[in-house]
């Protein structure tokens, strides 16, 4: 019997109905509760007192699905104020749970709890959170796993098992000494002794054979690694001896998959590969390392190699933990660590899927455009003193368009919040940053004056304004590349490239069809790189390089966002427990 195609519609409509409301009813609400406590760590041959949540380093890891609400509590034992991000979560109106200090919160003082509260919308991959404020995310992070919803498939062959992999710094020193000491000189910070993965630096380092992170893979089986670039001030080059591995998701979107050998991953950023095991027992171990990319000079940086092990369950061994230290053990070719063009080559093939089921939504059209020059500088020392920049009468700073910005006593969306109930604006009493702080060949030879303003400023957004900034490198003390973080926002990157950005022709070039969506970009060492997002989230939104260095010197800028018109386009008020300062 035919079924005429007129009921199909219907019957269509009405099935895919339920199977949203079945989809939306399997969200579920995630309570976490964080301790931020002391605990005694021991790497490289010391122990030593360091911060962490609930004891653990790296911190625990939240696990959620899209479409669940996650409420945090985190409690504060430590002598330090501290305060949470969690690190490219959109905060779809939310902003009081973004977490940067004295941006859109006050720190949680000792002995204080704040509870985190917020939405996962729209997203799902890896992600990672991590104490913001001074360098206390030395140690204090962790893993973000957003799962699909239940029933959605990922779009690539379900992996047999899924691992994170965390890289970070370890330092003997305290950071927060560390950091002091910069600040009180005028210097260079210190560089951090070794890196890790999971918290564990490795066999190559001293004294750590024992403290080596090792993954055991059977023959044949693929892995879903989900790889978080943790540490504090390094890029790094990712790769696996003997293997290949194939890039599925950056930033918790899905791109289009390719397969390298080698990948760069900077400070901020989360890459999620798959890594098939060869199809028979090899009868050998790998080294999956990673070492740092660097091109700034002069200056240094922590140049030693971060190695895990990569073995294979012995079908013949009847032990799963066993580990034969007596088979061959191969080490990947790492690149030079100022290895650009390899850097340039891996970001260019990344794409957005660009499907129906999980579209670009690329803007077309732009509202709102902005250069913003990034890099370095100097400032002043201070009267009668002597200090350790460049040379003995400055010290090192950073900027966005010749601004080092100064965090306020109160944290900036408190003020926006409470200002514009009054009927007032938060925007009144502070200036955006200047289109460009002089005309001048940028990757060039510097100007003679590098000194940088300082200041409080802030951007103003209309709501759902489309926006395209470029972010152009200076020379001025070296060119490098700085990672840049956006708070609130993913953003599409739609072209990038080296020398002065050309304002007629580079645009024309621009990929506004399938470019990689984002929350944080590296703008390449001595050139530039555009970005376009829609400003859809009220609030006030931190942008900085997420160089720990670069942001304690003052490369940093918030983005505040008006409310729209509609109810669900405002901002919603604080929470009563939001802290005080």
């Amino acid at each position: 019997m035919a079924i005429s195609s007129r009921f199909l519609a219907p019957c269509s409509v009405l099935m895919a109905t339920l199977m949203l409301l079945i989809v939306q009813a399997q969200s579920i609400t995630r309570h976490y509760d964080f301790n931020v406590q002391m605990a005694n760590v021991t790497r490289l041959c010391a122990s030593k007192s360091v911060v962490t949540v609930n004891g653990e380093y790296p911190g625990p890891t939240l696990v959620a699905r899209e479409g669940d609400r996650v409420l945090v509590r985190v409690t504060n034992r430590v002598a330090h104020n501290m305060t949470l991000h969690w690190h490219g979560i959109r905060q779809l109106r939310s902003g009081w749970a973004d977490g940067p200090a004295y941006v859109t919160q006050c720190p949680i003082q000792t002995g204080q709890s704040y509870v985190y509260n917020f939405t996962v919308a729209g997203q799902r991959g890896t992600l990672w959170w991590h104490a913001h404020i001074s360098w206390l995310r030395a140690t204090v992070y962790g893993a973000i796993v957003i799962l699909p919803k239940l029933g959605v498939p990922y779009p690539f062959v379900a992996p047999h098992k899924e691992v994170p992999l965390l890289f970070g710094e370890w330092w003997r020193a305290d950071t927060e000494a560390v950091v002091s000491q910069a600040l009180r000189t005028g210097g260079a910070p210190n560089i951090s002794d070794a890196f890790t993965i999971n918290g564990l630096p490795g066999p190559l380092y001293n004294c750590s054979a024992k403290d080596t992170f090792k993954l055991k893979v059977k023959p044949g089986k693929t892995y879903m690694l989900r790889l978080i670039n943790a540490a504090l001030n390094d890029e790094l080059f990712f790769s696996v001896a003997n293997h290949t591995i194939t890039i599925v998701e950056v930033d918790a979107v899905y791109v289009k998959p390719f397969t390298v050998k080698t990948l760069i991953i900077s400070p901020g950023q989360t890459t999620n590969v798959l890594l098939t095991a060869k199809p028979f027992y090899p009868k050998a171990n790998f080294y999956m390392s990673a070492a740092p990319y660097s091109v700034i000079r002069p200056g240094t940086f922590d140049s030693t190699t971060v190695a895990g092990i990569l073995e294979y369950h012995n079908p013949r061994s009847a032990s799963e933990s066993s580990f034969d230290k007596d088979l061959p053990l191969f080490r990947p070719t790492m690149p030079r660590f100022n290895d650009t063009g390899l850097v340039t080559n891996f970001t260019s093939k990344l794409r957005s899927l660009a499907t129906p089921q999980y579209p670009a939504a690329v803007p077309q059209s732009v509202d709102k455009r902005f250069f913003f020059t990034v890099g370095l500088g100097t400032r002043p020392c201070p009267v009668n003193a002597t200090c350790q920049g460049p040379t003995n009468t400055t010290q090192f700073a950073a900027a966005i368009n010749n601004i080092s910005l100064v965090l306020p006593s109160t944290a900036l969306l408190q003020s926006h919040f409470s200002q514009a109930c009054l009927g007032g604006g938060l925007w009144s009493n502070f200036r955006p940053p200047l289109l460009a702080f002089s005309q001048f060949n940028y990757t060039g030879v510097s100007p003679n004056n590098t000194n940088v303003a300082t200041g409080t400023k802030l951007l103003v957004l209309p709501f759902n304004a489309t926006v395209e900034l470029v972010m152009q490198d200076t020379s001025i003390l070296g060119i490098e590349s700085h990672p840049l973080h956006l708070h609130g926002f993913n953003f599409f990157v739609v072209g990038q490239g080296f020398g002065n950005y050309d304002p007629v022709n580079d645009p024309t070039r621009f990929n506004l069809v399938d470019p990689v969506e984002r929350n944080t970009v590296g703008v390449p060492a001595g050139g530039w790189v555009a970005i376009r997002f829609l400003a859809d989230n009220p609030g006030v939104w931190f942008m900085h390089c997420h160089l720990e260095v670069h942001t304690t010197w003052g490369l940093r800028m918030a983005w505040l966002v008006q409310d729209g018109s509609l109810p669900n386009q405002k901002l919603l008020p604080p929470p009563s427990d939001l802290p005080k300062c």
